[in-house]
């Protein structure tokens, strides 16, 4: 069984509980609450530019320049990513960019790049690789999920067809094989850490969809 299957199949369960979440499940029949989806996107981008920080630091510690390659060019599209929120969703769903600057980082989002970043810079390269799996791979699968299940004229049909389209899932699948190929040189230790890195990961990955449904501030309060 390949590493990839095997941390599948070790956080299968909470990969179904993010899947159950009521964002996800509302996401798919459009009625996901619109002030829940601003505030989502608010976050998801102040998350993307940890998350580009992180990949880049991720490329320079790789063991070779085609893993370099792959990182530093994911840690560029992931700020292209966020841009985009900018001119896209925000735009057609009426968020000013002072809107955006004023909101400040929620728990749920500032633990998540927090845990990322801490990761990178501390960690080595198998594991650090481990710790930005789920970011990929997770909204991969409940892409594919959501676009089997979405209604008509689905109001957040742009943002289910980024996360199940081809171009995506076909960067999953390059960091699927880096990370298998990684970890046949791994020792027991170094795959132990690289479960734990990515459980956690997948762990902040449901709280940040949770977090955003609920549109919880920080530590629950409203500002």
């Amino acid at each position: 069984m390949r590493f990839s299957e095997q941390l599948w199949q070790r956080n299968l369960a909470l990969y179904n509980k993010t899947l159950a979440l009521p964002f996800n499940q509302e996401l798919a029949t459009g009625t996901l609450n619109k002030d829940a989806f601003c505030h989502y996107v608010i976050q998801d981008a102040h998350y993307l530019v940890a998350y580009g920080r992180a990949l880049a630091v991720c490329g320079a510690k790789a063991f070779d320049a085609d893993d370099i390659i792959q990182f530093t060019q994911g840690a560029k599209e992931a700020i292209v990513v966020e841009r985009s929120l900018h001119d896209g969703f925000m735009q057609n769903f009426g968020i000013s960019k002072a809107d955006f600057e004023n909101t400040p980082l929620t728990l749920a989002c500032h633990h998540y790049t927090s845990f990322l970043t801490a990761t990178a810079w501390s960690e080595s390269y198998p594991v650090v690789l481990a710790s930005l799996l789920p970011c990929f791979w997770i909204y991969a699968e409940v892409g594919k999920d959501i676009v089997n299940k979405s209604v008509a004229n689905n109001p957040y049909q742009a943002w289910i067809d980024t996360y199940s389209g081809e171009e995506f899932n076909q960067a999953v699948k390059n960091v699927l094989a880096t990370i298998d190929r990684i970890a046949e040189h791994c020792d027991a230790l170094t795959l132990e850490k690289m479960h734990q890195a990515y459980t956690k990961g997948a762990e902040l990955e449901w709280l940040f969809w949770d977090s955003a449904y609920h549109q919880r501030k920080w530590l629950g309060l409203d500002q």
